[in-house]
């Protein structure tokens, strides 16, 4: 009889993520995520307080319309696969961002620019619920640190005062912290679960939504997981 063995995620292998990363760079526009941004607003939407499903986000990751069947559907097929892969690896402790490696004058170096800007359209996606709560409670504003940190360094988010950029050591120290900020996140909206009111209260008609205001983001970059 066949030992059971433990049921690891199936995460995208390199080729995969090769393979969607070329795609999504051939099919970019001004603002647009690449592989770095696309994960970060996948694990946003897998840590949050309601689930948001794929013809609400997909809007978000593709832009055009495909002109060949079997490549939408390998491209769907790649965008699912790494969606439900967050939520498998979040459930074993085995969840890592895919970030941007940006050339600099001493060499590449990691940045978590892309992934940040993903995760703050992810949270846009919910921001009535979102936004109350962490007015409401600074234990989820608390737990949210590092990945603040790091959006407030790479300007992803306005802070209210200014702050010192992040040495490379505090920079690395909160990359590292990423995936248990993401479990803490998951596990606070398990247990404090949002209300019938506060859903109603996040929505509004679209008329009194308010466009976002936020500039686009050019970056330069491969992933790297």
């Amino acid at each position: 009889m066949n030992t059971p063995k433990t049921e690891w995620p199936s995460s995208l292998g390199d080729e995969e993520l090769d393979e969607l990363d070329t795609y999504l760079r051939g099919h970019v526009g001004e603002g647009d995520l690449l592989l770095d941004g696309v994960h970060g607003l996948l694990s946003a939407l897998a840590v949050g307080p309601v689930q948001v499903l794929p013809e609400e986000w997909l809007p978000e990751v593709l832009h055009e319309p495909f002109t060949d069947e079997d490549e939408g559907n390998r491209v769907l097929a790649l965008l699912a696969k790494l969606n439900d892969s967050i939520t498998a690896e979040l459930e074993v402790e085995a969840y890592e961002p895919i970030l941007g490696e940006v050339d600099t004058e001493t060499g590449p170096v990691l940045s978590a620019a892309g992934w940040c800007e993903g995760f703050s359209r992810g949270i846009d996606l919910r921001a009535g619920l979102w936004e109350k709560r962490l007015a409401d409670d600074p234990q989820l504003m608390e737990m949210l640190g590092p990945v603040m940190a790091l959006a407030v360094d790479e300007g992803i988010l306005n802070a209210d005062a200014e702050f010192e950029k992040l040495s490379d050591d505090e920079y690395d120290e909160c990359l590292t912290q990423v995936p248990t900020v993401l479990g803490a996140v998951n596990h606070y909206w398990n247990e404090h679960p949002v209300s019938e009111a506060e859903i109603e209260a996040a929505v509004r008609p679209a008329e009194e939504k308010e466009p976002s205001s936020a500039p686009p983001r050019q970056r330069s970059g491969h992933w790297v997981h």
